[in-house]
This record gives structure tokens, sequence and C-alpha cells, in this order.
């Protein structure tokens, strides 16, 4: 199973993986740029089973939504993991969210996607 961990925020990026990592085996891909997100996605593409997407990256007004409709068109089922999920366009605003601050039990209810 591969899994994408898409979060700008280290220590909840550290957070999310030790919880993917203790409910789901195989491989768990970090990173916390849009640009690292978009080359893994479009070079792992349908190899990847789950993706978990903060929506706003950084200071610079980048958000997770490119790699978000790539996952989509790939049918590759993710959740936003956000403060902000009254941000997510209405074309997403169908898909799994889990607020920040979140807890554990929260984004395992959400890993089932992944199976």
């Amino acid at each position: 199973m591969t899994i994408l961990i898409l979060e700008d925020e280290p220590i909840i990026a550290v957070d999310l993986e030790a919880i993917v990592s203790e409910h789901l085996h195989g491989s768990v891909f970090v990173t916390g740029t849009l640009a690292d997100a978009l080359d893994y996605v479009k070079k792992a593409g349908h190899d990847i089973d789950f993706a978990l997407l903060d929506l706003q990256l950084g200071r610079d007004g980048s958000t997770s939504i490119p790699v978000a409709r790539l996952l989509m068109a790939a049918k590759v089922p993710f959740c936003f993991v956000s403060a902000t999920t009254e941000a997510i366009p209405g074309d997403l605003q169908d898909c799994p969210q889990v607020n920040k601050p979140f807890q554990p039990d929260e984004i395992e209810a959400v890993l089932p996607l992944a199976a």
C-alpha cells in the first residue's frame, strides 16, 4: 500500500505519518510542498492507494487543490486534513474532510478509504 501525505507543518506531518503507519502497511511518502507532491503523483499515479492533503500550504498561498484534482482523475481516494476546509472549492466539497486540530481517531476513521 502506498500513501501520500502532503502537509507543510512538520510536526503535523510526523503525527499523520505515525497514525498511518500504525494502521496501514506499506510505504508512506511525506512532503510539505506542492511541487514535490505534484511530481510524486505524476510519477506514482495509480500506484498511490490513498492521500491525506493539507489544503493551505505555506505562506505563498499555494494549496493542495491541483494534487486533489490529479488524484481524483486517477480515481485515488484522498481526504483533506485542514483548518480551512471552508476554502475547498465546490467541486471538491464532497471529498472526505478532517478539520484541524484533529484527534488520531478522526484520521483512523478515514483510513478504510485506502482499502
